[in-house]
């Protein structure tokens, strides 16, 4: 069998054609996409950054505060440095947290701290201040709960609890930790 040109012209054109297609498709389909979206830069920022939740009743319930803010277009997160959070609930003490660095969801309903966390309840008629420490914390403001899996301790008056991770809920104030629990409880001087 003898390959003419006339044979194969038309083999060679729906090679072409095919190729050509695939081409087309593919360029039409692979949008570009603006340089500023495929580096992680940030598009804004903010010096001594301040946000405030109100409850129905239109009083404070919590307090953002951070150094600097920096929002990434390219996944749409919030980076905060050395911020704190104030949570002032009515008949309730105030709960103070804060860290080196954290991160906001995008709703800004869930705040992420990492590096030298602190949290301190302050007094109140029946208890005296609490501090917590750990190094990464993770709030959900909407349930009042807080969480981490690492190492956490508690320090409040002359008792002490640590252990590794660890779930709080602020309303019902309950605790759980998870593992390697241990625990002071000094008798109070006279």
């Amino acid at each position: 069998m003898r390959f003419s040109t006339t044979r194969l012209f038309p083999l060679g054109l729906m090679l072409v054609l095919a190729l050509l297609t695939f081409w087309l498709d593919r360029t039409v389909r692979d949008e570009p996409s603006h340089p500023s979206l495929r580096r992680h830069d940030p598009d804004y920022l903010v010096q001594n950054f301040a946000s405030t939740t109100y409850n129905r009743l239109g009083n404070a319930e919590t307090t953002i505060t951070a150094a600097k803010m920096l929002h990434y277009p390219d996944d749409d997160s919030t980076e905060l440095l050395s911020p704190r959070v104030v949570q002032a609930k009515p008949a309730e003490p105030r709960l103070i947290v804060s860290a080196e660095r954290g991160v906001l969801a995008r709703e800004g309903d869930e705040i992420f701290l990492y590096d030298n966390v602190e949290l301190v309840r302050e007094p109140d008629a029946q208890r005296p201040a609490a501090r917590m420490t750990t190094s990464f914390l993770h709030i959900i403001r909407d349930r009042s709960i807080m969480r981490t899996d690492r190492e956490v301790k508690f320090v409040e008056g002359r008792r002490s609890l640590s252990g590794r991770g660890m779930e709080y809920n602020n309303d019902s104030r309950e605790l759980v930790l998870h593992s390697d629990v241990q625990a002071r409880f000094d008798p109070e001087k006279q």
